[in-house]
């Protein structure tokens, strides 16, 4: 049976595993966080640590919530992700948030590294052609949306949204999805994560599904999206779960 003391007790040990002795949250707050974010959130069963903090810093860049995002860089370097893989996931929330939050989420990180030592990813030469991005774009979203691929305003004859979704094809799918640092399987938490954060309910249910296809199973899923919520909101994080059980199931 789980009690507050219990959650106390093993929200203590998730925030020491992540943070040291200080989560930088202002003291009134600890008890409450302790239980309701580590104990209740970060220590749930379903989706591996390494996971919630590739979603937490996902969500973070997305909202831009810079000041927590550099914690949240530290502790995800103390958990062993790399510095590209953190600059990968902050780089692929310019998709949905923008490239401007991209940059500042970057930044953020950068000096973060800098602190710790860590030296910088550099970037690496990609000299692919526009018709070869489209094409690589193009398969990467048969193989995550299937028939839903072309569906709304992905449809190929949307003469309205055909003025833009090229460029999504070209560089979302056929870029950033394939820089290196991160796997497909990541990339779609990132998108889970992101999206739900930044409340694109339609975007999460679209991903929820095609996540599936990466290797995510049901559950990974709906705790990619629960574990947002402590951090970028309980009620965007709810909206999110009713879209998923309309397409994953309620039950």
């Amino acid at each position: 049976m789980t009690t507050r003391t219990s959650l106390r007790a093993a929200g203590e040990a998730m925030r020491r595993r992540l943070f040291g002795d200080d989560d930088g949250a202002p003291a009134i707050m600890r008890t409450l966080n302790t239980e309701a974010v580590y104990g209740a959130i970060w220590s749930r069963p379903g989706l591996a640590i390494e996971d919630r903090m590739v979603c937490a810093l996902a969500a973070l860049g997305a909202v831009q919530r810079l000041k927590r995002l550099r914690r949240h860089v530290a502790a995800a370097l103390d958990l062993g992700l790399s510095a590209r893989a953190i600059v990968e996931i902050l780089i692929q929330v310019g998709i949905y948030a923008g490239f401007a939050a991209s940059e500042e989420a970057v930044e953020a990180a950068a000096a973060t590294f800098a602190e710790r030592g860590v030296a910088m990813p550099e970037e690496t030469a990609r000299e692919d052609s526009l018709e070869a991005l489209s094409e690589r774009g193009r398969q990467l979203m048969r193989q995550l949306h299937g028939d839903r691929a072309a569906q709304g305003y992905a449809a190929p004859d949307n003469a309205v949204t055909g003025a833009l979704y090229p460029l999504a094809i070209q560089y979302g799918y056929g870029e950033i999805w394939f820089r290196p640092g991160l796997d497909l399987r990541q990339r779609a938490l990132v998108a889970v994560a992101a999206f739900t954060a930044l409340r694109l309910d339609g975007q999460v249910k679209k991903f929820g599904q095609s996540a599936l296809n990466m290797g995510l199973s049901r559950t990974e899923v709906i705790e990619a999206v629960i574990q947002t919520a402590p951090l970028t909101g309980f009620a965007p994080a709810l909206n999110a779960l009713g879209g998923l059980s309309e397409v994953l199931g309620g039950k």
